[in-house]
């Protein structure tokens, strides 16, 4: 019997320094978002099932993966991606209420859960940040949405991503390249998996994105979705690549690039780093739809966006030393001796008012053991506290880098440690 006081398969724990490079990626996260005026929006972890479970999706998500649960007469899904449950409340909300304040510009960032395989950097708990723009369709707004995703990146210190782009054009593009796909697989459904039976039927476009068919030869033979692309289409590509271009953001045209959500339209794209091989290797990725907001009441409104699942943006962090963990080492350390622990508390409490780290003795240890401890802690200013100081209202600092002592009053204590701290 499995042991149930340990984390379930595919979740971790994140402590320890862990904690640390995870802040820094949303503290960038949150400050790139900033830069392009997006707002932070926060949706249920859980939501109807009916959110996320479209018609005819033929994604693996809602076919395979969800984690979905009952609770009297209704059916409950714990979220498997974003994208959706912005959109629901987006709808719900009527944020489409006044055009003028078009497009909506969001992100989110929070864990969601799929039921897959685990491995290194895929989770069945996750954490994913995403953007979703709402109400407008441009060649400009599809470029400025790689950019920033594109921006979030390099400023993780990762500069060997690349992006693949390609272009599922509008619904006529699709409807053409869809019937072109089935006939061209037509001849080959014996030698096709079970899912990509069902794809066959629902969706031949993600047979394309088939992990278990892709690398057969007749894969190679498959028709260009280019080739399907209507005139309209086909210039809305050509200005968002002449937009990258102006922006000099490296890109590489994938023919054969489908995502793996059904809802997906015109520009699609993933970001890959460029050693790596296989769309496992995805750091972030997404593309356009123009449907998802009228499926949920909000009428004909375009959107964009992408999704960044964090385990993996972190795992190449680290295998690329481009983040550091904080040492998590305090400013000062307080040390207080016979019985003015209340002091040494008060003194605790007023340097951590002026904004510096304070770690303390809480249990009366020897004057040995409290060294030992400011030792551990990494303090640049050790602050000494007996029953003389207490009663003329004075304290000891002391300097653990340049190896100096002083006494000076409690009211000057705060700007004692600062001048020490930083170095004067």
């Amino acid at each position: 019997m499995a042991n149930r006081y340990q984390v379930p398969r595919g979740t971790q724990d994140l402590i320890g320094d862990q904690v640390s490079l995870w802040q820094q990626v949303e503290n960038i996260i949150r400050e790139t978002c900033a830069l392009y005026g997006y707002s932070e929006i926060r949706t249920p972890i859980f939501e109807y099932t009916e959110v996320f479970k479209t018609e005819n999706d033929s994604s693996d998500m809602v076919t395979k993966e969800m984690y979905t649960f009952e609770m009297g007469d209704s059916s409950f899904t714990l979220r498997p991606e974003g994208t959706k449950g912005v959109i629901r409340s987006f709808v719900e909300h009527k944020m489409y209420g006044n055009p003028g304040e078009l497009p909506k510009k969001l992100f989110y960032m929070g864990p969601m859960f799929r039921h897959e395989r685990p491995q290194k950097g895929r989770y069945r708990q996750f954490h994913q940040f995403g953007v979703e723009v709402i109400g407008a369709k441009s060649p400009l707004l599809d470029a400025e949405v790689i950019a920033l995703g594109h921006d979030i990146v390099r400023r993780l210190g990762l500069n060997n991503v690349r992006i693949l782009i390609n272009s599922l054009g509008d619904e006529e593009s699709r409807t053409a390249y869809r019937n072109a796909l089935r006939e061209y697989f037509r001849p080959y459904l014996d030698e096709l998996c079970e899912d990509c039976h069902r794809r066959y039927e629902m969706n031949p476009l993600r047979i394309l994105d088939c992990k278990i068919d892709k690398d057969k030869e007749f894969f190679k033979n498959a028709p260009s979705v280019k080739d399907y692309l209507n005139e309209s289409s086909r210039e809305y590509f050509e200005k968002v690549l002449q937009a990258l271009d102006d922006l000099g953001i490296p890109y590489v045209i994938d023919d054969h690039l489908v995502r793996g959500l059904d809802y997906y339209s015109n520009t699609v794209f993933e970001a890959v780093p460029v050693d790596a091989a296989g769309q496992q290797a995805a750091v972030f990725a997404g593309g356009q739809y123009d449907g998802l907001v009228n499926y949920f009441g909000g009428g004909e409104l375009p959107g964009i966006g992408f999704g960044m699942g964090l385990e993996r943006m972190i795992l190449l962090a680290e295998e690329q030393n481009s983040l550091k963990a904080d040492s998590g080492n305090a400013d000062v350390y307080v040390i207080s001796l016979g019985n003015v622990a209340t002091y040494g508390l008060k003194a605790a409490q007023k340097l951590r008012e002026a904004g510096f780290k304070v770690d303390m003795d809480y249990q009366g240890r020897s004057l040995k053991a409290q060294f030992k401890a400011s030792d551990r802690s990494g303090a640049r200013a050790i602050v000494i506290l007996g029953e003389d100081e207490y009663a003329e209202g004075k304290a000891q600092v002391k300097d653990t880098v340049n190896k100096t002592q002083i006494t000076v009053s409690f009211d000057e204590l705060t700007e004692t440690v600062r001048k020490m701290t930083e170095g004067e």
